[in-house]
């Protein structure tokens, strides 16, 4: 039952999204608003070049912390290479991937262009309707 569910289907579409060049604090910011545990960093061509976690904003504090230097950009502290999902791929895939790797959310493309993420969240969501 699992496998005939997609990605698309359960994604959160209009991802939030960071340019490389944005002030890393203005993105922590922008997490904590939207409650989302990452999101995806795009370039100026809408390509997604990295990913910008809780874990990365984390370093980005710690940073501050030990060397008083309080900022920088998105592109000091992201992930990069993005591990990105397809759009067609279904809810079993999405679940082997969050089971193993540490990752919370998953940036969905459809032939190459961003259009949602999805999270653990997303695909618990989806099984409990299922169940």
């Amino acid at each position: 039952m699992l496998r005939s569910l997609k990605v698309k289907d359960y994604m959160t579409r209009d991802p939030l999204s960071f340019s490389p060049q944005m002030e890393v604090l203005k993105a922590v910011h922008q997490l904590l608003t939207h409650h989302l545990s990452g999101a995806p960093v795009v370039d100026e061509a809408g390509k997604v070049v990295g990913f910008l976690s809780e874990k990365d904003c984390l370093k980005a504090a710690l940073n501050a912390t030990y060397y008083e230097e309080f900022g920088g950009q998105v592109s000091q502290f992201m992930s990069s290479p993005a591990i990105t999902i397809d759009v067609e791929s279904t809810l079993t895939d999405a679940a082997e991937m969050f089971v193993s790797k540490a990752h919370r959310c998953y940036p969905v493309m459809d032939d190459g262009r961003l259009v949602g993420q999805l999270s653990r969240h997303n695909t618990l969501a989806a099984l409990e309707r299922l169940w």
